[in-house]
């Protein structure tokens, strides 16, 4: 992927990598976590960065980030936040991809049926619905069950805003 000459936004950047791979790949990146550590740790780990680190609340985002994004990926953070927060939340990163933008959200899943289980929480394909309801549209969707041990299923998905 070429990024050259779109803007894209990581949410909870963690300690970078994935922020620096898509900087890597031409983006000009905005990388952000509520955790001002983590932010901290990022500027120390790539001094040299063109990254913008940014200590944010994806709940209390900035308000030029509206629909300011070619390119958006969520890795593993809606999971860590209660239930009964994601829906708000999913329509908070939904709001950030730019029209013909895409957005890559991965997280571990589960059925609806199944026990919440503990945090991180995982995710049902139905909560993951809940970007289409905020005016994405979905382009791709996978379900399985990777080698690790234990096994974890894995739900990556990729959005477009039309």
């Amino acid at each position: 992927m070429n990024g050259a000459g779109c803007r894209a936004l990581k949410i909870g950047c963690g300690l970078g990598d994935d922020a620096e791979e898509l900087a890597r790949r031409g983006f000009e990146v905005t990388a952000f976590d509520v955790s001002k550590t983590a932010v901290e740790w990022c500027k120390k780990r790539f001094p040299e960065s063109t990254v913008e680190y940014v200590v944010a609340d994806l709940l209390k985002p900035p308000a030029d980030w509206a629909r300011a994004f070619d390119f958006v990926q969520e890795s593993y953070t809606l999971q860590v936040l209660p239930a009964d927060v994601r829906e708000g939340a999913i329509k908070k990163i939904a709001r950030f991809v730019a029209p013909g933008g895409s957005l890559l959200i991965v997280a571990r899943g589960r059925e609806a049926g199944d026990p919440p289980g503990t945090m991180p929480w995982p995710i049902t394909r139905e909560e993951l619905g809940g970007f289409v309801r905020a005016g994405l549209e979905e382009l791709s969707f996978e379900d399985f069950v990777d080698d690790e041990t234990p096994p974890v299923r894995r739900l990556p998905a990729v959005y477009h805003r039309s």
